[in-house]
Formats: structure tokens, C-alpha cells, sequence
């Protein structure tokens, strides 16, 4: 029995659940109607309709309220100040449902929400950030002065430096020719005798 168990789980877990009204939640008010299915439109109805009460309160904590739906600031600022005007007089019923021919694919039925009374709502005015500048990684770091004392060594110094290169080449080379002075390995006779002797 589901006593006291309203609302439908749509066939997802609870997080799921929650994620998916929260991007309805935000699609709606982004555009003032969506279409989806009839039985996701009845439970973003109610979504939507709580959200619309805490705009007209329009305290700082039902703002705060309204974040943990909507995560977007942008919307959260349309919903206060834009939609909840229009419903000053209006005790509840902010949405409406208008179904449609069900889904060609899986042939859901499906539905339009949209706000009741709802006036254009214009492009989504975000708040534009300052850009941090760029810092570079290396800027702070000292330049080693390595390379100025290699330019000062003379010229007498240079050949001394490239002779016992040569020589542990040429030293290399003879190891390599010179064919390896191994013991040669004595051929042991294979006895004839069983393994399990």
C-alpha cells in the first residue's frame, strides 16, 4: 500500500528524480513554455507553481529557497523579478498544461507547460563576470646567468674538453670489435641413462 507516498518516481531514483525537475524547472522559466511528457508536465506543474509563491514572497531566504531548485543566477533573477509581478493577484495556479498527439517513437503522450497569462520574456540577461587576468607561471621566476660563463672559456680549454670524448668513443668502438674471449663451453655427454634412475 502507498499511504502517504505522493508524487510519481517517472522510473528514476530520488537524485535523478530531483536533477531532471531541476532542469525542467530551469528550462521553464528560461522560456516560459516546454514541451515534454504529460506525466513529467503534472509534476513540473507543481514545481514550477512553488517556485512562482516563493518569487512573489521575495525575501532574501525565499531567494535562498529558490537557489536550491534553480541553480542558475540568471534565472533565479528572471523568476523575482520578471514572472512573479505577473501573478500579484493570482492565489496559486501558475501554470497550465496543454496536451498533444503522443510521441511518434514511443507514442507517449505528450504535453506542453507553459505560465498562465504569460507575457514575452526576451533573451535571458546574464550578469557579465570580470575577467581575471592571465598570470604566467613563469614570470616570477629569476633567469639563471648559466649561459654567460660558458661563453667565456678560451679556445685552449675547448680541445682538452672534446679529446677524452674522442677517446671514450674510440674506446667504445674496441669493445664492441673485439670478439669476446669466452670459456668454451664443454658439450656434456647426454647419459643414456632413464629419467627415473
Amino acid at each position: 500500500m502507498r499511504h502517504a507516498n505522493k508524487g510519481r518516481k517517472l522510473g528514476r531514483s530520488s537524485s535523478h528524480r530531483k536533477s531532471l525537475m531541476r532542469n525542467l524547472a530551469t528550462s521553464l522559466l528560461t522560456h516560459g513554455r516546454i514541451r515534454t511528457t504529460f506525466i513529467k508536465a503534472k509534476e513540473l506543474s507543481m514545481v514550477a507553481d512553488r517556485l512562482v509563491t516563493l518569487a512573489k514572497r521575495g525575501d532574501l531566504h525565499a531567494r535562498r529557497q529558490a537557489l536550491t531548485m534553480v541553480f542558475d543566477d540568471a534565472v533565479i533573477g528572471r523568476l523575482f523579478t520578471d514572472i512573479a509581478p505577473w501573478y500579484k493577484e493570482r492565489q496559486g495556479g501558475y501554470t497550465r498544461i496543454l496536451k498533444l498527439e503522443p510521441r511518434p517513437g514511443d507514442n507517449a503522450p505528450m504535453a506542453f507547460v507553459e505560465f498562465v497569462d504569460r507575457k514575452d520574456l526576451g533573451e535571458l540577461k546574464r550578469p557579465v563576470k570580470p575577467k581575471k587576468k592571465f598570470k604566467k607561471s613563469g614570470a616570477n621566476k629569476p633567469v639563471k646567468p648559466a649561459a654567460e660563463p660558458k661563453a667565456e672559456k678560451s679556445k685552449a680549454e675547448k680541445p682538452k674538453a672534446d679529446k677524452p670524448k674522442a677517446d671514450k668513443a674510440k674506446a667504445e668502438k674496441s669493445k664492441a670489435e673485439k670478439p669476446k674471449a669466452d670459456k668454451p663451453k664443454a658439450d656434456k655427454p647426454k647419459a643414456d641413462k632413464p629419467k627415473g634412475e
